[in-house]
């Protein structure tokens, strides 16, 4: 297994679809940069949010989540409160081929402020918006930019085709449209 190079990413992007939009360079001029880079590309957040609330005094629990534990925002800005985090989704919707597994890690803009963005891999074929978690974790409030950088994926190519994909296991987050909460 070995990472895809910038011109077998534009490749895939522009023959399988495998990210919608693409852009075939990185976008900078004032904003955190994002599009193809040497060896990944790098996403954009979309401006939909959903952020964590503890108004209700919910417990956090992934099997049972209380879906009034987070406020919908949409904007340009999304304010994240100190020592909690937001929901949101990419910009880009992706078609990951079954030779392929992706690594997601956020940008060092963000980090070197205490933003931390956590994503799970993309498994062979799956598809969809990517769900991010963005954590503040400092104990100031912490500004995202929509439709800017956000983090790094990563495209892990194997010679061989794995023996279940993401999509033969019919994944319950398969082809998600708009942030997914957690579910059983």
């Amino acid at each position: 297994m070995g990472l895809l190079p910038d011109y077998q990413i534009k490749q895939l992007a522009q023959t399988k679809g495998m990210i919608e939009p693409f852009l075939d360079r990185q976008i900078r001029n004032g904003k955190i940069s994002y599009g193809l880079s040497s060896y990944g590309y790098d996403i954009r957040v979309a401006d939909e949010f959903k952020i964590f609330t503890n108004i209700h005094s919910a417990v956090v629990d992934p099997k049972a989540f209380d879906n009034n534990s987070m406020v919908d925002f949409e904007g340009e800005v999304c304010i994240i409160p100190p020592n909690s985090f937001v929901l949101g989704r990419t910009v880009e919707y992706f078609r990951i081929p079954r030779n392929i597994l992706t690594i997601c890690v956020g940008k060092s803009t963000y980090a070197r402020c205490g933003i931390i963005v956590n994503v799970t891999p993309f498994e062979p074929e799956w598809e969809g918006f990517v769900t991010l978690e963005i954590s503040n974790t400092t104990p100031l409030p912490a500004k995202i930019y929509a439709n800017e950088g956000i983090a790094q994926v990563l495209f892990f190519v194997n010679q061989d085709i794995c023996e279940m994909s993401y999509a033969d296991k019919k994944g319950k987050y398969q082809a998600q449209k708009g942030i997914m909460l957690p579910k059983l």
